[in-house]
C-alpha cells in the first residue's frame, strides 16, 4: 500500500481488533470506534457515504484503507490539482502533519513521549506490551536533540522520511 506507513499485516490486526463481535465484518459503528479513538469525529451518517456500505469484510476494509491513503475522492485520485497548486499543498501538508502530531501529543505539551506513543498505538491495536518492543527505540531513532521525546520538527522529519521510502 503506497502512501501509508501501515503494512497489510498492521491493517489486518486493526481489522481483527475492530471486529469486536467476531463476525468477519467491520460495521460502521466498529469503524467509528477506531476513528473516535484517534480523535477523528464522524457521525454514522457522515461515515456511511465515505465507506459506501454498512459493513466491510477484510478485503473491502483493506481497499477502503488503500483508497484513503491514495487521497481518492469518488474514485478519482487527486493529483492534477496538486501539480497546479504546489504552494497551497505545502501548507495543507503542514496542517495535516500538525493534526496528526496532535493525535499523538495527548497532553498537548508539544512533544510525543514514549507513553503517549504507546497509548495511541495501543488504541489502534498496533501495540502489545507483551511483544517485547520498546517505544523508546522508536522515538530514539528520530530524536535528534536527545531529549527522549519527539517534537514537531522531528515528527515532520519522521513522517516525510516514511512517505518517501
Amino acid at each position: 500500500m503506497s502512501g501509508t506507513a501501515l503494512s497489510k499485516k498492521d491493517l489486518q490486526r486493526i481489522f481483527e481488533k475492530l471486529d469486536k463481535n467476531g463476525d468477519g465484518l467491520v460495521s460502521l459503528e466498529e469503524l467509528n470506534c477506531l476513528l473516535d479513538g484517534i480523535g477523528v469525529q464522524f457521525s454514522l451518517q457522515e461515515l456511511e457515504p465515505l465507506v459506501g456500505k454498512p459493513c466491510l469484510n477484510m478485503h473491502e476494509f483493506l481497499s477502503f484503507c488503500d483508497s484513503i491513503s491514495n487521497h481518492s475522492v469518488n474514485g478519482d485520485i487527486i493529483e492534477e490539482e496538486e501539480e497546479e497548486d504546489d504552494d497551497d499543498n505545502d501548507d495543507d501538508d503542514e496542517d495535516d502533519l500538525a493534526k496528526a502530531f496532535e493525535v499523538f501529543d495527548l497532553n498537548g505539551d508539544g512533544f510525543i513521549s514514549c507513553e503517549e506513543l504507546e497509548s495511541v498505538l495501543g488504541r489502534l491495536g498496533l501495540w502489545d506490551a507483551n511483544s517485547g518492543k520498546d517505544c523508546r527505540s522508536m522515538i530514539c531513532f528520530y530524536d535528534t536533540n536527545f531529549d527522549g521525546m519527539v517534537d514537531f520538527q522531528e515528527f515532520k522529519t519522521m513522517m516525510l522520511h516514511n512517505i518517501s521510502s
